[in-house]
């Protein structure tokens, strides 16, 4: 099967003047048990377990987790570039919030519709903003988060 979609994907591609390089090709297995090597006119393709794609990190399973990661990371980030905007004593919570909303918490929620929406991603990202927000606002109390997100 491999190597008649190889030749497959070759036949078409050539006329219209699109090479596949096979030195620099890469290929990702997704949600297969196929673990037959893929090779391109006799040369074995390299296998990935994951990658980045257009800022979207993919892996072999389908899954979101190091996706949400690494964009709560970027997040993190964000919000430490702007600490001293969060310390200030000038600006009202109000602008403050509205800063953190517009350009932290947006970050990790790039592209979220994508994800498959588990309750372990969705507490990822509430316990960041939940974290953020406290720091924001100088809050050391606990609140629970079943508490604070019951009027959203």
């Amino acid at each position: 099967m491999q190597m008649k979609t190889a030749s497959v994907v070759a036949a078409i591609s050539a006329p219209e003047g699109l090479v596949i390089h096979k030195g620099g090709s890469k290929i990702l297995k997704y949600n297969t048990e196929n673990i037959n090597p893929i090779t391109f006119d006799g040369e074995y393709v390299e296998e990935m377990e994951t990658f980045t794609y257009l800022g979207s990190i993919i892996d072999e399973k389908g899954g979101s987790d190091a996706d949400v990661k690494a964009r709560i990371g970027k997040a993190k980030r964000a919000f430490l570039q702007v600490k001293n905007l969060w310390n200030s004593k000038q600006l009202s919570t109000s602008i403050k919030v509205r800063v953190f909303n517009t350009n932290v918490e947006t970050v990790p929620l790039y592209e979220d519709e994508i994800w498959r929406t588990t309750t372990t991603i969705i507490k990822k990202v509430q316990v960041f903003v939940i974290n953020s927000l406290r720091k924001i606002l100088n809050i050391v109390d606990r609140i629970p988060s079943a508490t604070a997100y019951c009027g959203r």
